[in-house]
């Protein structure tokens, strides 16, 4: 582990009743290594070694989507603009350039009308997202898995 360096993400989770949750979480996992041989060091973390899909999504400005879950495990990095995300729990985070999601409430059980998570844009300007969705399995009641 390296106290030096840790990374924040939010996690939205699934736990054992099938309710979604969002827990602040923190990559903290790094060592110091090349990235290729030759290159200089630097920290990093690997976090998995599975098969990944890469998108890049572009939410209008006033688009709010419909209560949905996340339709694989995947990473969440906003590029430009603000985005929400409000878990079946209530709790409701606002993300903007650079912050990390990882997107993993599958096997929720529909609550008053919710399931999953319910996402849109904030303010002026449309939410440019990039995506990486993992081909793995979604854990349940895991909240901050990666570490």
């Amino acid at each position: 582990m390296s106290p030096e360096v840790a990374v924040p993400y939010w996690h939205v989770w699934t736990d054992s009743e099938g309710v979604s949750h969002q827990s602040r979480c923190q990559l903290n996992d790094f060592h110091t290594a090349p990235i290729q041989p030759g290159a200089t060091p630097q920290w990093i973390g690997a976090k998995t070694q599975q098969q990944a899909t890469v998108f890049v999504t572009v939410l209008p400005v006033g688009w709010i989507g419909n209560w949905h879950e996340n339709p694989h495990p995947q990473w969440i990095i906003p590029l430009s603009g603000r985005w929400f995300v409000e878990t079946m729990d209530g709790v409701r985070v606002e993300m903007g350039p650079g912050e990390l999601s990882f997107g993993e409430d599958q096997n929720t059980r529909p609550v008053g009308g919710r399931r999953g998570h319910l996402s849109g844009t904030i303010g002026p300007e449309p939410a440019v997202l990039m995506l990486v969705q993992l081909d793995g399995a979604p854990t349940v009641a895991s909240p901050c898995r990666f570490r």
